[in-house]
């Protein structure tokens, strides 16, 4: 694992009305790292993946992301909002455009962060391959003459295309489910679906939602090998919100506790478990009484 910060979250504020949902929330992601972001419901770890993947405009803080994207290296405060009015060329109003399917604005996709959703977002009457397809957009050759004359350009960008679908289903052993409509699937392949349709972004840092919501013993077990094989296998640094304890425990590098919108705890997992502010939190016992997590 890397020493060098991929992502960098400075003193993040989040408010709705009167509500500050998120309160100077500080951490700082290692490149090659899988790590967890925790806490009870309501503790604002969605609105914290939010913020990163541009859905929200935070309304403080920075967040740096340090991605070895030819589009840009580093990124502060991520999805900043713009105006229609704004007098913007067409191509940058373009980049600009919220994304809300694969990952937040496209600028964010395209600088290598990329992400899944709590509740699975497919396009469920479009076939397995498909909803890979369409994820790689910004991929793929965008000229219109050249997709009506069909050129060798064209042709090329739609090989690619298909042959990193195909990859990515080898990966989440889907490619027999290719040409199935991605609403048949199991829960726990939607879920593998979803996944794979992140990575044909190319990130280099993949948010992962509640990955495990829903999935049995077995589903987490394989769900863990492949966040694994992500990380090592493929360089993606990941970042995940998880309320499987044992899952968290077992494959975190690197674990942030949230609680009521604010950091109450950072380290390793071993740090975390004997934390008494997070069993506290988690069990609302007292800091003195003797309660493990």
């Amino acid at each position: 694992m890397s020493q060098e910060n991929i992502l960098t979250v400075e003193n993040l504020v989040m408010h709705f009305g009167g509500i500050k949902a998120l309160n100077d929330v500080t951490f700082n992601i290692k490149r090659g790292s899988v790590s967890a972001l925790i806490g009870p419901n309501g503790a604002g770890k969605t609105t914290v993946f939010n913020c990163l993947t541009g859905f929200y405009k935070a309304t403080g803080g920075h967040i740096m992301l340090s991605a070895n994207s030819k589009d840009t290296s580093v990124i502060k405060v991520l999805g900043e909002p713009f105006k229609v009015t704004d007098f913007i060329s067409p191509v940058a109003f373009y980049q600009r455009l919220k994304y809300k399917m694969f990952g937040g604005s496209h600028l964010v996709n395209r600088a290598g962060l990329s992400r899944t959703f709590q509740n699975i977002r497919l396009f469920k009457e479009m076939s397995v391959v498909e909803n890979l397809l369409v994820a790689q957009h910004m991929r793929a050759n965008r000229n219109l003459l050249a997709g009506i004359f069909n050129t060798s350009s064209y042709k090329r960008s739609e090989d690619e295309a298909l042959e990193r679908a195909f990859y990515w289903l080898g990966v989440v052993d889907l490619t027999e489910f290719a040409n199935r409509l991605a609403g048949e699937l199991s829960y726990g392949q939607q879920r593998r679906l979803e996944i794979a349709r992140a990575m044909c972004t190319n990130p280099e840092i993949i948010c992962l939602d509640e990955p495990a919501a829903g999935l049995n013993p077995s589903e987490t077990e394989a769900l863990t090998k492949m966040i694994r094989v992500l990380r090592d296998q493929h360089n993606t640094t990941v970042l995940l919100i998880e309320h499987d304890m044992g899952m968290v425990m077992d494959i975190s590098d690197y674990i942030v506790v949230l609680d009521h919108g604010e950091v109450i705890a950072k380290g390793n997992p071993d740090d975390i478990k004997n934390n008494p502010k997070v069993i506290a939190a988690y069990l609302g016992a007292e800091e003195g009484e003797e309660v493990t997590l």
